[in-house]
C-alpha cells in the first residue's frame, strides 16, 4: 500500500479511536485497516496504538508519529490542490470544543448562519469546560478562556473577555451597595469554585496597574456558572462575572453592576490547535468566523 495511504489511515483510526469507525469513514474493510496499521508499525519499527476491546488510543510514539502524519498529508494535499481553483469551498468535519455557556449562549444560536455559508462543512461541536486532549480526542480546535498552561499547542488569541461586579436587588437592599474595595469586608460573596482544579477564586480588582486580591466572606460555593449566577440572582451574595454572561439579567433589572470602577482583570480568550502551518481550509475558515463573532458579542462590557 502507498506511503501516504498508509498514514491517512492511520491518523483516521487515530481520530475515530476505533478500527470499525475508521473503516466506515474511509469506506474501506475494517480488515484493511487493520493490515495498514500492522504494516506502518512494522515499517516504522514501533508500537503506535494501544489496542483493547473497547477503544483504540495512541502509544507515545503514536502520538508523536500522528503528529507528523498530520504535517505530511497536510503538505500531500496542498500539493494536490495547488492547481486547482482557489475558489473551490472547504469542506469535511471539523470537531471543536468551547466552553459550556459561550458554546450555548452564543455560538450555537450563530452556527446556522456559519453553515448556510459553508455548505460543505460539518460541526461536531463538544460544549464542555473540562480539559481535552486534541489528539487523543480527535479534536482539530478547542477555545478557552482564562490563562494556558505550557501545552505544546499553537494558541491563537482571540480578545480579552471583561469581567463586571453584580449582585442581586434584594442583596444590595439587605446589605447595602459597595462602592469602594475597602467596603467589601462588610460584604458577602457567592464562592466560585474551578471545575477542574476545585480551588475556591479570590475577589479580584486591578487599581493603578496592580492586581489586588481579597477572600471575601461566603457560605455557599459552586463549581458551575449556571449555579453562581443563580445564586446571585436568589440574593446569596456578589458575583465576579463575564459581562455577556449576565446581560438579560441586567437588561431586566434582575442584577445591578456594583463598583464598575474597580474590576477584575480581563480574561485571555485564545483559540488552541495543533499545528500552524498545516491548518485546513475548513478549520481556517471556521477560526476566522469564531473569532469575529466572539468579538463582536463577547468583548464588549454589558
Amino acid at each position: 500500500m502507498d506511503r501516504i495511504d498508509l498514514f491517512r489511515i492511520f491518523a483516521r483510526v487515530v481520530e475515530q479511536a476505533s478500527f470499525t469507525r475508521a473503516a466506515d469513514t474511509l469506506g474501506v474493510p475494517r480488515s484493511s485497516v487493520s493490515a495498514a496499521v500492522q504494516e506502518l508499525e512494522a515499517r516504522v519499527g514501533a508500537r503506535l496504538l494501544y489496542r483493547t476491546t473497547r477503544k483504540v488510543s495512541p502509544t507515545q510514539d503514536g502520538i508523536a508519529f500522528y503528529e507528523r502524519c498530520q504535517r505530511v498529508i497536510a503538505d500531500v494535499e496542498d500539493t494536490e490542490n495547488l492547481f486547482r481553483q482557489t475558489a473551490a469551498r472547504p469542506s469535511g468535519k471539523l470537531r471543536v470544543d468551547v466552553p459550556g455557556r459561550i458554546g450555548r449562549l452564543i455560538i450555537t444560536p450563530a452556527l446556522p448562519g456559519f453553515l448556510d455559508d459553508y455548505p460543505g462543512i460539518d460541526i461536531d461541536l463538544g460544549v464542555t469546560d473540562r480539559a481535552v486532549n486534541l489528539v487523543e480526542d480527535g479534536i482539530d480546535c478547542v477555545l478557552r478562556v482564562g490563562p494556558l498552561g505550557d501545552s505544546g499547542l499553537i494558541a491563537r488569541p482571540i480578545g480579552e473577555l471583561p469581567l463586571i461586579n453584580v449582585a442581586s436587588p434584594a442583596y444590595l437592599a439587605r446589605h447595602g451597595t459597595p462602592r469602594v474595595p475597602e467596603d467589601l469586608g462588610h460584604h458577602r460573596a457567592v464562592n466560585y469554585a474551578s471545575p477542574s482544579s476545585g480551588r475556591v477564586e479570590d475577589w479580584e480588582w486591578v487599581e493603578n496597574g496592580t492586581l489586588h486580591r481579597a477572600r471575601l466572606q461566603g457560605r455557599v460555593t459552586v463549581n458551575s456558572a449556571e449555579a453562581y449566577i443563580a445564586c446571585c440572582l436568589a440574593g446569596l451574595g456578589l458575583i465576579q462575572i463575564p459581562a455577556y454572561d449576565v446581560r438579560e439579567h441586567l437588561e431586566a433589572e434582575e442584577l445591578v453592576e456594583v463598583m464598575p470602577r474597580h474590576l477584575a482583570a480581563p480574561m485571555p480568550m485564545t483559540l488552541l490547535y495543533p499545528h500552524r502551518q498545516h491548518l485546513s481550509r475548513r478549520l481556517q475558515v471556521f477560526a476566522d468566523w469564531l473569532e469575529a463573532l466572539l468579538r463582536r458579542q463577547l468583548l464588549q462590557r454589558g
